[in-house]
Parts: C-alpha cells; structure tokens; sequence
C-alpha cells in the first residue's frame, strides 16, 4: 500500500513525486508532459546475465530503454566495440537495443559465445546493462560402457552410480525402469543429491534388470539414459548352493545370513564436512545411512535451532533445506542416523556467503538548477563487496569532470547543480561471487507543477466506504500538494483525510456530507496548478427482506422473495442462481421484481437459491435453502410470539458504528411486524440491559451507532400482534476504542459557601459518557471583570471544586471541561458565578409610610446602593408590628409581623392592619446570606374602621309581653363606639316574619329591656354595632315571651321559674392558612350533639357539614383554601333543633411568616393549661348539676331565617323548642330524657390546641399585591354524628377534649 505523509509536508526536492507507485523515480510517461520534457536514458529491459540459449534457435539479447530524445544504442562484446554492421547474422530491431542472431540459417553458437554490454544514450547521458554472458546449453550423450550384473546377499547396502555427463545448465536426474515408471523410492531405499540410488539394505523384491537412471536437459528438452543396471537380491541358502563346490568348510561357514548391524553412513564420508552456500539461495544438507533395520534419520544444529519457516525436510529427512539462507544460518549442522542397534552422527560445517546485494540502490534524482542532491548506492556481501562509480558509462575517474560533483566513497554529493550536470550514473557492487550495477540519473530541470489527471473527473462511492481521489503530478522542484473542499474552503486536516505521495487523498469512511466539489493543488517555487474532481456518495445496496429457508412438499408451488433497497440513481439487476450456477432452464422457474416462484416442485428442485443484486458500485446476495419432502397431512397452524433470532453476527467494526446482522426465528404464523435491539456495557453495567434501537420486522441487519470505551454485546427480540419473543442469545463481545469525551459536564454552577471562596460545583458525566480511561475534569476560573488569565486544575472524577481565598461576592467565568486518557472534550462555554456572599452592611433609608385606610398602609423607602449588599438581591423585608391600641394599652406579647417583597422594589402595601392602632416598622435588605442593619423605627397610625361583632347576646328573664337583652361590646371595636343598633321582628307558627322594628340603644349600655311585646311570640333579633366608619357585624339571636297566666307549666318547671331554652352563643373562629378552630358557648337544659356548617363566603353553593364527635365545643376545620373569606354556623342534631349565629373569617396566606412561633411561647402553653384545668372544672360542676337539677326537651325545628334586609326567611333556619299547647297543656314526653343509665361514646377527634393558634402573617408576592392577610378571632363548623349525648363522667369529659 502507498506510504502516506501528513498534509503539510514540507518540501522533498531530492524527489520527483511519482502518479504511479513504481520501483524507480521517474518521469510521468504522459504523451502531453513528454511533447517538451527531455529526460535521460533509462534502461527498461534487458537480457539476464547468466544467458544460456538454445544452440538450435536464432539468438535474442534483449537491450530497452526510454528518454526524451529517443536513444541510441551500441554495444560491446568481450569489452570491445561490437559492430553489428559488419556481420550480416546480426540486426537491431529498430527503435531499440535489442540483438538478434541469425544461427538458424547459417552459423553456430559456439561463435557467438562470449560477455554483451548494452549502451543507451542521449543528449543528457548514456546508460549501460549489465554483462550479459551468452552461452549455449549443452546436452551430452553418455559414455558407452559395459554394467555386471550385481549379485548380493539379502540385507547388504547398494549404492547403484549415475555419474550423468556435464550439461548446460546440469540435468535433471531420475531413476525408472524400461516401462518408463519411476521407480518406488522410502526410507531404506531413495536417490541422492547427486543422483545416486541409495539401499540402506536389499530385499530380495529389489531384484530387477531395468534400473536405469535418466538425464532431462530442460534447455534442450532432451533426455538421456545410461545403461540399465541388472541387481539380483539371493538368500544365503542359494548362496551357499551356489559356492558350496568351490568353498572350504572353513569358507562356507562364513557364507552364513547377513546379521542385523547398526547405521553406518553412505554419504557423506567421515565424521565431519564442509559445505558453502550463497545467501538468498537453497542450503541442502544430505546424510544417507546403512543399516539393518533401516536406520532413521534426525537433524539439528549445535549452536542454535532450525528456523521454524524456513526448514523443510526432504527425500524421507535424509535430505535437510533451509531456504533463503542468510550468514545467520552459518554453523554447524548435525544427522544423526539410529536404529534398534545404535545411532552414528555426522557433522557439516555450513559457511554462508554472500554476493552483493542492495541496502540502498541509487535512485533517479530530477533537481531544479542551484538544488542540491546526493547520489547513494550501498550494498552489502560477503566478502564485503567493493562500490565503483560510472558517468555515462565510463569509470568515473576519467569521466569529464563536474565541479557540481563530489565523490565520497559509495556518495555522490551534488551541490547547485546547472542544467550541464544531468548524466547518467552507474554504481558496480561486486565480490568474488557477482555484482550489481545500478543506473540512476540526474536530470536538472525547471518545470512548474503539471496536474495530470483529467479535469472534473467524477468519483462515484458507497456510503462508509473509502474513497480515493486522483491528483497525479510533476513538476520540478517538487510540488507540494493540498485538497480543499468546496470554493472557499480550508485546507482538509490529516485526522480526518489521507494523502498520499502520488497526490490521491482518501477518505477513509466516505459519509453522505462527504459529497461535493473537491480541489487539488500542486505549489511549488516556479507556479501552481489545481484541479476539481466530484465525489457522489451513493447508499449502499442492501437485501431488505431476504429469502428464507423453506421446507415444501413435493408438487407444491414455492415462492423466495428478494426485495433490493438500493441508491435512486443507481439501477441493480437482480439475479438467481441455484447450488451457486445458472437457474435450470425450466418454465417451472418464474422471476418477477423480488420474487423467484418455483412450480410443480421435485426433488431435483431442492438445494441453494441465491439472489445476488449489483449496481455499478457494489453487489450484494442472500442465500436460502430448499428442502423438499413427501406430502404429509397439514396440521393446524399454532399461533403464538417469534420465536427469537439467532444467529447474531458483528460486522463493519469501526470505531463509532457496527452492523449487527441476524437471522429471524419462526414466525409462528404471525408475521414479525418489530425488531428490538438491546446492548450490555458489560465495562459499566454488566448484567443491565439497555433499549438500542427497533427496525421494521422486514430488515435482517441494523447499522447500530455506538459510544467509544464500551464494551457490547446485542440481543434482539422479534414482536408480531400476539407479542415480543424471547431474547436471542447475546452476540460477542465488541470492545470500542477508547476516545476523547463528546460533551462536557452539566449543570455547572459557581456558588460560595463562605465569603472568601467559590464552590464550583457540575453534574458529572457516567461510566458510559466517559469515552475512555482515566475520566477527569480541567476545571478552571478567572474574575469576569479583571484581565487575570486562566487558573485551571484537574481533579479525579468527582462534582465539587473549592476555590479558596476568594475577594466577597466577585462575579467569575468558570469552564468545567472533560477529559480521560485519550484526550480532552469540546472546549466548554463559560457559565458565570460569583464568590460567597455575606450580610449587607447598610439599612434602606428614607422609610417613608402612607396610610391608605384603617386596614391598608403604603411604604416607600430608598434602595441600597449594590457594593454594600454582597451579595445577590434577594428583596427587601419590611418588619412591623402593632405598639399599643389607641384607647388602651395592649398588655400581651408584641408579635412582629413579616413581608418580604422580592428583587428591587421599593415600596410595599402591608395589609390587614388593625384599625385604629399605633404601629412601628423598619425595613431590612435581603441577600442570600441574610439580612441587613434594620433602618430606624418608624411610627404610624391607621384610622378607625367599622367594629367587629357584640361579643354576646343574651336574652334572659322572658315575660308575656317583655324581654331582657344583656350583651358585651365587640372585641374589637376598631374605634370609638357611638351607638347600638337592635332590629327584631315577630315570627308566627308558620314561620314567617311579622314587621321590623329598629332601635337605637346607646354606646354606654349592655342591658335594655323590650317591652309591649306579644306573649308566647317568637322574636328574630340583629343586634351591631357602629363607629364613625360605620356599622359593624351583627350578631342574631331569637327568643319567645311566655305564655298567659291561665297556661300550664311543664311538670318540672316549679311555679315561678323561667324555663331556660337551649341557645348557642360566642361563636368565635381562629384561622390559620388552611384551617380553623371553631369554639361557641351552649347553654340548655340537655346535652345535644353539635355540627358545623361552612362554605366560601359570598358563593351561591350549598353549605358545607360536618359532624362534631361528642358533645364538645369546638371543632378543627381543616384542607381549607389559604386567603379565602368563608363563612360559618354551628347547630345541634336531635330534637332539639336551633343554630347559632353566623360568622365570617378569612384564611391566612400561602407565603405568610411569622416573626415568633406562639405555639413554643412558654405564657401560651401556660394559658392552655389554665384553659384545660377550668374546662376540667366546668365539666364536672356540670356533670353534678346534671345528676341533681331536672331537665327540659326542647322540640328538634330548624331555623333557616336569613337577615331580613337581605332575603326571606328559610324554613330551614333552627328555632328554639317549644312548649305544648295553651290549651292542651300536656306534659313533656318521657323519651324526649336521656336516660340515666347510658353512657357517652368517646369518639376520635379532629380538634387539637394547637388549632387555637391566632392568625398568620400576611406577605406580598414580587409585584407588591398581597396574597394574604391576617384575621381576627374567626369561627368553625361543627362535625357530624348521631350518637345519643348524656352527662360525661369526668374521665369521658377529657377523652372528649383530647
């Protein structure tokens, strides 16, 4: 294969670049280049030295040679000029050097016997052959003599002579008989190197008359015999029958069977010898022993081992060859001949000499006038052979002289060489075993760079294939060359392309985006030449759905199909074959587009079916086998999942892609719409397979992209409509290089922990991203505002860098780059970060309040300048918090109250103020470390805003036509009150309402008496009150006056008594952001199980109920929505019917904080305890009075009696119970008691202290509008239940309230 260089290599002027890779330098042959290039001779062709010819044809010496201009030719014989002019035998082919003689006519051989020289000249030099010596061949007859007979015992050695006559070139020896077949030839019996036939012993089968050895002249194509050689092989029986009458008894008892004997040798003679062999030649050694039995024959050398490549055995290992000897094989060399009665050894000293042979021969040198140059001719023998250099022939110390020239012993050296100095070199290597000659020339020439391949040429190749693209060219000095792609392209790098040193760029996997224009362009010192050629990459050819095995009975109809996907701008041609030939030439045999259809099958018909598809640029085939067989009955075809692939094969390996091919499973009478492909990274995660890719279920190959340093193996599963098979089995193993990373780690972020370092922190990549060994990561940073350069530092595989000593809060550029044992990823992008943070060192000023109305209030203060923040800008968070109320001091703990308005705002709406109060706030910045210095205090007060409602209603000490409110002012009155407000109207026993009746009470009283009302008259009153603002919330109760003094009293009411009726009062809620505690006060002459209704305030949906376990007095509302107003009521299940006032309370906000947690506040939990203790008590004064005192049922109504001034009243409202009749005056029902003897259910509760926390902290979100506010005392609902309710004991009261 070419050699190839890098892109930009440099300039090589002792070369001339060659467009075709040839074993000298020399000159493109293009006819346009050699219309005005001269060059000097160089001989071509030419005899070989050792000529031996046929004496009987007419005798050619070979002489070529090439130049511009066309040289001439002379010659030399026996070192005098040879003037072929003067013998009319002799004539030169015109247009060349070549010889011939004319000895067929007339003439002789002999005469023409001696050493030729060819000369070539032109006007730049003269090149001369090597000596050429011409000697006829020669094959002469044997010598006539006369053979004995040999006669010898069973057993005796035999060396039969051959001795042929000396020939040109020596003859080929061979032993037949007079049927002209070689004679068997083994270990006891074989013929010699010198074509001898050699019998370690005879048997008596060796007896025959017709050995005859034969000569072959291969020159001559002669053969020559020797006389046949008789041998008769006797017994010592007829020996001695034979002698017996001749012998003494002395003698004929010698005459006795030949003795087994051990090995004795045939050749060579003695116990050592010597042999010389020339390097590059066959070194034959030869040992042949005698012996009874036949002795065997082993080799080895004393001083070293037989080359395993080189050594052959021979002639049953009686002859040893080691080919191309070389002056290492020189030693001693030993055969060791052995049989059952001992072994004999025989050495031979092996000398390896050589004739010469090249280390550098001298190339052709083309050079540029002033260039300097050398001429080199080394070579080597033994002995060391002796370097002689010609100029044109002629001994380079009589040569005219060059002063460009300098001789340095097997060195010509040309410095600044003219136009005068082109000649012809000869070099003369030569021992006392041959020689070398070696024509190189210089020529000196000044041309510019000649591109000779054609302009435009188009280069059509399939996709992930190499391409080749030509750019032969000349020019003198050498050109160098560079390939650019398109018109304004760059120069094309060596890690992607190739270039070679005859021009040709390859690509050693051509892609799709390879195709397009491409521009070579040869420069060197006297001009420059381009030329475009056009590459096309074409997909390849490829068997989407491939024939398959199939198994038919004989006279059916088989069908293969074959369907090609190939480039569009290619056209294939399919063929079929059978058993790898042509397609039997039968109608039975149908070819279609993709389907080769065979009918009426026979047996003859089974085999091999091929399909093969080629395009102009590649071909591909696909096999399947057909089997048929007798007909059998048909089964029911069984449905079920493919069975799986098999047959897994990797091919196409490269770095970055495979080709997994596969062979599919059985159907199973569904076809196989999918194919999965899985891998194992057995490196990373062995055992853990990964989806790969899907193909359709058609396709029986996948090109399947992979990472680098990742060790796969694939499995593939097949999918028809009833399911996925099996796994095949894994294919091998397929180990990707290792490569540079692809991508860099993500997530990187530059945070500080402290104020003085930078925490570098990123995403690593995994064992698969990795691409390689030794994953590691350059992470480096600098200031973004400074010129500081780079520090960079490689850590091991980890997520976290520390940079120390860092200035506070510093923004820097920060680069987390990959990298592994092969090399660094993509340069990554800078990502900003900034050094640690620390607190802000200076307070918002100018603090500025605008109050909006009793509830709302406006701030505006100046920002921070951004040095003294150090930090990120986090908002600004406005402390505030209630001092005192403006009527009276407030005693309890001050809670400060939070907002926190993100980025750069500077102002802030607080919400949910308490009306007429005195407030004071500061404002602190915000970074991410934490907060700054509070700026100073400021001071505000909001206005009055409407009261809250009465804190109770009451309604005691009924008569016939009177009735006594007594209540307490509102809890928060949120100003100065000026006035009550009591509306009441009738209700009659229908439920409807009579006339409203509205009364002012004034501010200073809690008690009033109604008078002129209408005995045993339910009243509905509305009772609030009212500010400078405005009215507040009210409060409704009902009531109903006794009856006339003719009615008669419930039996356990004694003469005298007000009846105490059942009513629910101080109804209060306490909201968090997604709950409510409800609590309410009862009073009644029973126990009764309470419920709680709510729902969003101002909704038209219905109420919301749930029911309270027991007969407690307050209940956990709980999954409500944070800053939504809801309303609420509280109600009693049973008889006893009636509900309490409504209430309205609103949900703190989702993002609201609280400066103090109250929960862990040592005066809260005080007060919880002193709470539980009195509801301890009260629960057990109860449970005596209960045991004691009597009680009154109240019949169960409901009271849906809405506000008057906003709807009807419902008849769903609850109503207190009533009493019977006037003029029935029946007792009360006994059943409407709890007995005595019942106990009370304890039931899990909902409800906990900690649900009576007080509201949460309002906050803004960035844009300043609120999303929450703080409230009051809210109010809860009850939960559901339909247990019967009677006196706890004092242990069932606190399982009630835990």
């Amino acid at each position: 294969m070419p050699k190839k260089k890098r892109l930009s290599a440099g300039r090589a002027p002792l070369m001339l670049f060659l467009c075709q890779m040839i074993s000298a330098l020399e000159v493109p042959l293009d006819p346009k280049l050699l219309e005005d290039l001269v060059q000097p001779p160089t001989i071509t062709q030419q005899s070989p030295k050792d000529y031996i010819i046929d004496p009987r044809e007419n005798i050619v010496i070979q002489c070529e040679a090439k130049g511009k201009p066309s040289p001439s030719f002379s010659w030399t014989r026996n070192g005098t000029h040879f003037d072929i002019d003067k013998d009319p035998l002799v004539t030169m082919k015109p247009g060349s050097g070549t010889l011939t003689i004319n000895i067929m006519s007339e003439g002789k051989a002999e005469t023409y016997e001696g050493v030729y020289q060819c000369t070539a000249r032109n006007e730049r030099g003269a090149a001369i052959s090597n000596n050429i010596v011409i000697r006829p061949s020669r094959s002469p007859l044997w010598t006539k003599e006369k053979l004995e007979p040999i006669i010898l015992r069973n057993g005796q050695s035999l060396v039969l002579p051959c001795r042929p006559p000396i020939g040109l070139p020596p003859p080929i020896i061979f032993w037949m008989d007079n049927s002209f077949q070689r004679l068997p030839q083994s270990e006891r019996v074989s013929q010699g190197l010198n074509g001898d036939l050699y019998f370690s012993n005879v048997l008596p089968e060796d007896t025959r008359e017709d050995y005859i050895c034969y000569a072959r002249f291969n020159h001559t194509q002669t053969i020559q015999q020797k006389q046949p050689i008789s041998v008769k092989v006797i017994s010592v029986d007829e020996l001695n029958d034979t002698i017996a009458a001749n012998l003494s008894d002395t003698e004929f008892y010698g005459a006795k069977s030949h003795r087994q004997r051990p090995p004795t040798f045939l050749t060579p003679d003695g116990n050592t010898s010597r042999k010389e062999e020339l390097r590059g030649n066959v070194l034959s050694l030869e040992c042949i022993a005698e012996g009874l039995p036949t002795p065997i024959i082993y080799w080895i050398k004393e001083d070293g081992t037989l080359p395993i490549n080189r050594t052959f055995y021979r002639n049953f290992k009686k002859t040893l060859q080691i080919v191309q000897v070389t002056e290492a094989d020189s030693g001693n060399y030993q055969c060791i001949a052995k049989n059952a009665l001992g072994a004999i050894h025989h050495t031979i000293s092996v000398t390896v000499k050589a004739a010469p042979y090249w280390i550098i021969a001298p190339q052709n040198l083309v050079l540029s006038p002033e260039e300097d140059g050398t001429l080199i001719c080394r070579a080597n023998g033994n002995p060391k052979p002796r370097i002689s250099w010609l100029s044109n022939g002629v001994p380079i110390e009589i040569a005219p002289d060059d002063p460009s020239r300098k001789i340095d012993g097997d060195t010509i050296i040309f410095s600044k060489v003219q136009e005068r100095s082109s000649a012809v070199y000869q070099c003369n290597a030569s021992n006392e075993y041959g020689y070398l000659l070696a024509n190189a020339f210089v020529n000196v020439l000044a041309e510019p760079p000649r591109i000779l391949t054609s302009a435009n040429t188009l280069y059509q190749v399939i996709a992930n294939r190499p391409a080749l693209l030509d750019c032969a060219f000349f020019g003198s000095p050498l050109p160098t060359i560079e390939w650019f792609k398109g018109a304004k392209g760059s120069a094309l790098r060596e890690d992607i392309y190739v270039l070679h040193e005859n021009g040709t760029l390859e690509i050693p996997v051509a892609q799709k985006d390879s195709t397009g224009t491409y521009t070579c362009v040869a420069r060197n010192k006297l001009g420059m030449a381009k030329n475009d050629v056009h590459l096309e990459i074409k997909d390849p050819t490829r068997i989407i759905k491939q024939p398959e095995y199939a198994v038919v009975q004989r006279g059916s109809t088989v069908s293969f199909e074959c369907k090609v996907k190939h480039d569009h701008t290619l056209i294939p041609t399919v063929m079929w074959l059978k058993d790898h030939g042509e397609l039997p030439n039968d109608g039975r045999f149908t070819v279609d587009k993709d389907h080769l259809v065979v009918a009426d099958v026979n047996d003859d018909d089974g085999g091999t079916y091929t399909c093969v598809a080629n395009t102009t640029l590649d071909n591909v085939s696909a096999s399947a086998v057909l089997s048929v067989v007798a007909p059998t009955p048909t089964p029911a075809p069984i449905y079920d999942v493919p069975n799986p692939p098999f047959d897994l094969e990797l091919t196409d390996q490269l770095d970055r892609s495979v080709q997994l091919s596969w062979t599919p499973g059985d159907d199973n009478n569904s076809p196989i719409t999918r194919i999965h492909h899985e891998y194992e990274d057995a490196m990373h995660e062995p055992g853990l397979w990964h989806h790969q890719t899907e193909v359709p279920g058609t396709q029986t190959t996948a090109q399947l992209k992979l990472s680098p340093y990742v060790n796969y193996s694939f499995r593939v599963m097949a999918e028809n409509n009833l399911g996925r098979s099996l796994p095949s089995e894994a294919s091998e193993q397929y180990l990707t290089k290792a490569a540079e990373p692809d991508k860099n780690p993500t997530a990187v972020e530059g945070l500080g922990s402290e104020p003085d370092n930078l925490v570098i922190t990123w995403k690593p990549l995994n064992g698969f991203e990795s691409n390689g060994p030794g994953l590691q990561y350059k992470v480096s940073w600098r200031q973004k505002d400074g010129d500081d350069e780079w520090t960079s530092v490689v850590v091991a595989n980890v997520s976290k860098y520390i940079v120390s000593g860092t200035p506070t809060f510093v923004p820097y550029l920060i680069k987390v780059q990959a990298l592994n044992d092969a090399g660094f990823a993509p340069e990554p992008a800078a990502v900003m970060g900034h050094s640690g943070e620390d607190l802000p060192m200076v307070a918002p000023g100018n603090v500025r309040v605008n109050v909006v109305n009793s509830t709302l209030a406006e701030v505006h203060w100046d920002p921070v300048p951004l040095k003294s923040i150090r930090g990120h800008l986090q908002g600004y968070r406005i402390y505030y918090w209630k001092a005192q109320s403006s009527l009276t001091r407030n005693r309890r703990h001050i809670e400060k109250k939070i907002l926190t308005f993100q980025g750069s705002k500077t102002h802030g709406m607080l919400p949910g103020l308490e009306p007429f109060s005195h407030y004071t706030l500061n404002v602190r910045v915000v970074n991410g470390k934490g907060e700054g210095p509070a700026s100073p205090d400021k001071v505000f007060n909001t206005p009055e805003g409407v009261p809250s409602a009465p804190s109770s209603l009451k309604i005691v000490n009924p008569t016939l036509d009177s009735l006594t409110l007594e209540w307490e002012p509102p809890s928060h009155p949120n100003g100065i009150l000026t006035e009550y407000t009591l509306k009441y109207q009738p209700i009659n026993s229908t439920h409807e309402l009579g006339p409203l009746v509205d009364l002012k009470i004034p501010a200073n009283k809690t008690r009033w008496i109604l008078k002129n009302l209408n005995f045993s008259t339910r009243y509905k009153f509305y009772f609030y009150a009212q500010t400078a603002a405005g009215s507040g919330i009210q409060i409704t109760e009902e009531a109903i006056t006794t009856v006339d003094e003719a009615g008669i009293l419930p039996p356990d009411v004694g003469a005298g008594k007000v009846a105490v009726y059942p009513r629910i009062s101080k109804l209060t809620t306490a909201a968090a952001e997604t709950s409510a505690n409800i609590s309410w006060e009862y009073e009644g002459p029973e126990l009764v199980n309470f419920y709680v209704e709510y729902g969003v305030a101002g909704s038209k949906e219905e109420w919301r109920r749930e029911i309270v376990n027991g007969s407690r007095s307050f209940f956990g509302l709980k999954g409500l929505m944070p800053g939504t107003a809801y309303k609420v009521r509280v109600g009693a299940e049973g008889d006893s019917g009636f509900v309490s006032s409504e209430d309205v309370f609103e949900t703190g906000p989702a993002m609201a904080s609280r400066q103090v947690d109250i929960a862990t506040q040592g005066w809260f939990i005080g007060l919880m305890c002193a709470v539980a203790l009195l509801i301890l008590i009260l629960l057990i004064v109860c449970f005596i009075r209960r045991n004691k005192g009597g009680k009154y049922p109240v019949k169960e109504k409901e009271d849906a009696h809405a506000d008057p001034e906003i709807q009807p009243m419902k008849e769903d409202d609850g109503t207190f119970g009533e009493y019977s009749d006037a003029e029935d005056h029946k007792p009360l029902k006994k059943g409407s008691r709890t007995p005595s003897d019942r106990t009370v259910k304890k039931e899990d509760s909902d409800d906990s202290l900690v649900d009576y926390g007080e509201g949460v902290n309002g906050q803004f979100n960035e844009d300043g509008s609120f999303i929450g506010q703080y409230s009051g005392k809210k109010e809860k609902e009850p939960a559901e239940g339909n247990e019967s309710s009677e006196a706890p004991s004092p242990v069932n009261a606190m399982n009630s309230f835990v």
